[in-house]
Order: C-alpha cells, then structure tokens, then sequence
C-alpha cells in the first residue's frame, strides 16, 4: 500500500507535471532548445570562434560568405561569425542581468505597496505608473546618456526601465494573496510582516513574474541592440549585435551580410525567449496545473 502511495506521490510532483507540459507543448520546446543552444554559445565563445573576434584583415574586408569565412567579413576583415558568437554572449548577459535587477527592484517595490497598503502603496503604485508611462528606450537613452556609453550602462538603464510591469504583478498578486486563511493564520502565530511578506506572499506570488521575465529578455536583448544601433552600448571593438548592424549600415549595398546575419541571430534569439515565455503561461497555469494533478 505504501509503494503505491509513493507512485502516486511521485506522479503528483508539480516539477514532474510542468515538465510534462513542457514536452506535450511543441513550440515551447523549440524555445527551449533556442535558449539552450545561446546559453552554450554564450559560455563558449572563446572556444567556438573560428577566429578572434577583434582580428582585423583589411585584405579581406567586406568578403561574402565562404569556407574560408562561412558569414563573410565586415568592413574590417573581421570574420563576422566569430563576432556574432562572442555577441551573443553580450545579449544574454545583458539580457539576464538586467531583467533580474528589474524583478528584484519590482518585487521590493511592488511587495511592499501591495502589503501595506494605505499610502506606502499610493506613492509607490503612483511612482511605478509614472516609470512605465514613459517608454523604456527613452528611459535607457536619458541614463545611458547621463552615465555614460558601455556594458554597465546599458545593463543598468535597462534593469531601471523595465521593473515597474513586475512590480505592478506582484502587487496585485499580493493583494489577492494577503487576506488569505493561511496568511492569518501565519500572522495570529506571531510571524512578522518580514516573515510573511518574504517566506510566504512573494513566493506564491512569484509564477507570472517568472512567465513575465522571461519574455522580458528578449525585450532586454531588442533594447541592448537599440542602444548598440545608437552607438550607446558596448563600445569597439566589443561585438554587440546592435553595433554590428549598425556599422554595417554605411555598407548596406556593398556588403549586406553585415546586417543580415546579426539580425537573424537576433531575430531568433528573441523568438526563442518568447516561444519559452507563452508556453510558460499555459504550463504555470494553476487551473490547468491543478487539473493534470
């Protein structure tokens, strides 16, 4: 009786479910593999660039695609995959970094506006409204320009433009959640709003954040390449996508390889991290979740 009882037990574990899910949900199985594929990648650049990035061959400038350089050179005579694959550890960095300074600055903020209420949740919702009503590159472009251009900068205009979408999540996650039996059950035992607020609202509080971040890097990768385009992120001869395409504007008709292939590589680095993000939303459903327990 009790084996069967560990079967059952071990058949309702919620990661095995979501991993169910996950593979019962095709298109978010093809985000997976585009988010693992630039996690490995990003970690390896230095080993699966043909050539060194900042290698400059004038000889060979603007070069299209060949064996000898399998996405051609740009106008330096740099092979432009070994500048696309160090990018690509650029993107997911700033990418990752930025949103997880944004969720951190949006569950401090919108924990506490939605726990205690009153005015604290007046000045900080009314702050928050104020930040997301103004568009995010404009954000990133005043700070960026206040900074300074450069890796650092850029990843901080980008954590401070986003946080207040996660913010406004937890926030009403939180209000839905803290007059719950279980919550006053947790405050009669003498547990402190610390307590509370961090081991039990924000935690169950935490799946659309989750869902939210993660389409969220994708944005943070189109944002980072935006400033790049604009001359205000990674500086030369750091390779960032953005940086790429937009150097490879002045030679458009000569060598438009330049262009095209770190948009690709953009393109379907930001559709994977979408395609991962709304499987989420049907994975990390309670009602469906509950219902495949």
């Amino acid at each position: 009786m009790s084996i069967d009882y560990q079967k059952t037990k071990k058949h309702k574990s919620p990661l095995k479910v979501l991993l169910k899910r996950l593979a019962q949900n095709k298109m978010g199985l093809a985000g997976v593999v585009v988010i693992l594929i630039l996690i490995f990648v990003a970690a390896f650049a230095h080993i699966l660039e043909p050539y060194s990035y900042k290698l400059q061959d004038i000889s060979n400038m603007s070069q299209p695609p060949s064996l000898t350089h399998l996405l051609g050179t740009d106008e330096f005579g740099r092979d432009l995959l070994s500048r696309i694959i160090r990018g690509a550890r650029i993107s997911f960095t700033v990418g990752v970094v930025s949103v997880a300074m944004s969720v951190l600055i949006g569950l401090v903020v919108g924990g506490l506006a939605g726990y205690f209420g009153g005015k604290v949740d007046l000045i900080l919702t009314s702050f928050a409204d104020l930040t997301w009503s103004m568009p995010s590159i404009l954000i990133a472009l005043l700070l960026v320009a206040i900074i300074g251009p450069g890796l650092e900068s850029v990843v901080l205009a980008i954590g401070l433009s986003y946080w207040a979408q996660y913010a406004r999540l937890i926030r009403g996650q939180i209000l839905s959640l803290k007059t719950s039996v279980y919550i006053e059950a947790t405050r009669s035992l003498g547990a402190s709003d610390f307590v509370i607020l961090v081991k039990h609202l924000i935690p169950n509080s935490i799946s659309p954040v989750i869902v939210a971040a993660t389409i969220g890097v994708g944005n943070a990768i189109v944002l980072e390449a935006t400033l790049g385009f604009l001359g205000m992120g990674a500086q030369p001869p750091t390779p960032s996508w953005g940086a790429m395409m937009s150097s490879g504007t002045a030679y458009l008709f000569i060598s438009p390889w330049v262009i095209v292939f770190p948009g690709i590589a953009m393109m379907i680095t930001v559709l994977g991290f979408n395609l991962f993000g709304d499987a989420l939303v049907d994975i990390m459903d309670v009602k469906n979740r509950e219902s495949n327990l």
